[in-house]
């Protein structure tokens, strides 16, 4: 939940819907789904079921993300749509991510990703508006 709170938090700092409690859940979640198969499998773990599971996490999250996108009508030009939510959805996917890798053990990767990525999200916010 934690790497997920290092995310949720910039994005709770930001007023986006998915903020801290979305991003620590769904963390969370991918942690369990992941340790589910390890927990079952304990003497003799299948990597085929975790990979199952690790790609029904990534697919599944997918729909969240999804719902974090929201296309609107650009009023000057009603031709071109507005898109707005990618980077929340990403962060969405991302959390899933860190979840994964926590859940497998792996908690330096899924400490460091969190790092790496509240860095992308403050760092380099208006990078893109720049230039």
């Amino acid at each position: 939940m934690l790497v997920g709170a290092i995310i949720g938090w910039e994005r709770q700092l930001r007023h986006k819907p998915a903020g801290l409690r979305t991003h620590m859940l769904v963390s969370l979640g991918s942690a369990i789904f992941t340790l589910i198969p390890l927990q079952l499998t304990a003497t003799q773990p299948t990597f085929d079921a975790l990979s199952r599971v690790i790609q029904g996490i990534a697919a599944g999250v997918g729909f969240l993300g999804a719902g974090e996108i929201v296309r609107n009508s650009n009023e000057d030009d009603p031709e071109q749509p507005a898109i707005h939510g990618l980077t929340s959805a990403a962060a969405i996917w991302v959390s899933a991510a860190l979840g994964i890798s926590a859940g497998c053990g792996l908690w330096q990767l899924a400490l460091i990703s969190s790092v790496l990525s509240l860095l992308v999200l403050k760092a380099l916010k208006d990078f893109g508006r720049n230039h």
